[in-house]
Formats: C-alpha cells, sequence, structure tokens
C-alpha cells in the first residue's frame, strides 16, 4: 500500500518545483517503508510495523505472557475450578489472529514489565476464537460478547468480576487500573 502512495505521489509531480520536491521525499519515504515491509513479509516478519523486528539480537527478545490456552466452555469450567480450589483469581483473554487490538495488547500492554508483575499473581487463560467454530462461539456466548478481543477476570471464588470487564484495546497505564479493580 505504501508503495502505491509512493507511486502516486510522484507521477503526479508535473514540475519540481519546491512542493514537487517535497511530494517526490514523500513518496521516498512511503516507498522505502513500504519496501521494507515487503522484504519483512518475505522473510518471515508478522509486524507491519517493525517489519524488520524479527532480526533482532536474541537479548532483545520479550518473553511472552504464560497463557494457558482454553477450547471449549468445558476446558474453561475444569480451570476455573482448579483456580478456585487453589485461591487464585483467573483472567480469561478473547483472541483471534487477525484482531488488531488483540494484537496490540499484546504487544504494548501485556508486553509491560509492571503489568506482567500484577499478572503472575493470576491464571492466565487465553481462547483463541480465530476459527469462529461451535467451541469458540460457545465461549464468546457464555460471556455475551461478539467476538475479540475481551478479557474477562474472576476471582478467587472463581465468581467474574464483572466491573474489571475489558472489551477492546487498553493502554498499560489503564490496564493496571483495571487490574487494580480485579484485585490483582
Amino acid at each position: 500500500m505504501l508503495i502505491t502512495i509512493a507511486a502516486v505521489l510522484i507521477v503526479g509531480v508535473p514540475g519540481l518545483g519546491r512542493a514537487g520536491w517535497a511530494r517526490v521525499a514523500f513518496a521516498a519515504v512511503f516507498g522505502l517503508f513500504g519496501a521494507l515491509q515487503v522484504v519483512g513479509a518475505a522473510t518471515g516478519g508478522v509486524d507491519p510495523l517493525k517489519p524488520l523486528g524479527h532480526f533482532r539480537q536474541a537479548g532483545e527478545v520479550q518473553i511472552p505472557v504464560a497463557f494457558r490456552f482454553v477450547r471449549s466452555v468445558a476446558e474453561l469450567d475444569a480451570s476455573l475450578d482448579a483456580a478456585r480450589s487453589s485461591g487464585q483469581p483467573l483472567m480469561l483473554d478473547f483472541y483471534a489472529d487477525w484482531c488488531v487490538s488483540c494484537k496490540e495488547m499484546e504487544r504494548f500492554t501485556y508486553s509491560d514489565p509492571a503489568v506482567r508483575a500484577k499478572l503472575a499473581k493470576a491464571v492466565l487463560l487465553k481462547a483463541d476464537v480465530t476459527k469462529n467454530n461451535a467451541e469458540d462461539r460457545e465461549l464468546l456466548k457464555r460471556f455475551g460478547l461478539f467476538g475479540p478481543p475481551g478479557t474477562i477476570f474472576f476471582d478467587t471464588q472463581g465468581h467474574e468480576v464483572a466491573d474489571a470487564r475489558v472489551i477492546g484495546y487498553q493502554s498499560s497505564d489503564r490496564f493496571l487500573q483495571t487490574l487494580a479493580q480485579a484485585g490483582l
């Protein structure tokens, strides 16, 4: 897309006066970033904002938050029972590969050290509803959700903390407030 914008900017330059050179400069920047995105995608990159980010050195890699996946209401209920038995709060995160806000939560919110420290106190579950199969729809229906992102919190007794429910993206600062509201 950025390469196309660059091409349109360059083609639209009848003469290279002051405004024409500015358009060429913008076109060059868009074209370069677009080319980096193509190279990044071709070499296994998955983040369009950091197309070459997968080439980072090992020391810079962030460790993802350790979620355990649940694929059905029965698995969720078993996990809730286990958390209740151990006296731990639980967080259920609804996610899909195509969900931009889900990716933002993973990249900007869950990776924050303060958020990670608070989440360490809870059982962390993730319901990947990418396939939108019968089990996915049943999980979403149980909580009245139409799709991700959604984050549901449960106290140590296994009861939902309704006031802490998150629908959509929250910055790490806002999410820390939500975690406090959820008792974490």
